[in-house]
């Protein structure tokens, strides 16, 4: 999928495999829970809103954020931690959200 926009874009990384992109956390979300088989040492990235560096998923910080317009409509934002997201100009007035709101039952990938 084309990544609209770098700051909420996702991907999966797997060895031997071309990164699986995403352009909102709730597409990588949907991907996560149609359980697409995954290749063993995949792990899915998502960009801290703020910065655009890569973060793995199941170490970000997530929020929502209600004036951020997200390719989806999610709203959503990721974090490395909880300083950039107070950092992060866009994410006044933010709520912080845990991954399993974001993921659900569908755990991303990766340690």
């Amino acid at each position: 999928m084309p990544v609209s926009d770098p700051s909420v874009a996702a991907q999966i990384v797997a060895p031997n495999e071309e990164p699986r992109f995403f352009d909102d956390l709730r597409c990588l979300r949907d991907y996560l829970a149609a359980e697409h088989s995954l290749p063993r040492g995949a792990v899915a990235y998502v960009a801290d809103h703020r910065t655009r560096d890569w973060v793995k998923a199941r170490q970000a910080v997530f929020a929502s954020v209600p004036a951020l317009q997200t390719p989806m409509g999610s709203h959503w934002a990721a974090y490395v931690d909880e300083h950039s997201r107070q950092a992060d100009p866009a994410g006044v007035g933010s709520t912080p959200v845990p991954a399993s709101d974001v993921f659900g039952a569908a755990e991303p990938p990766g340690d």
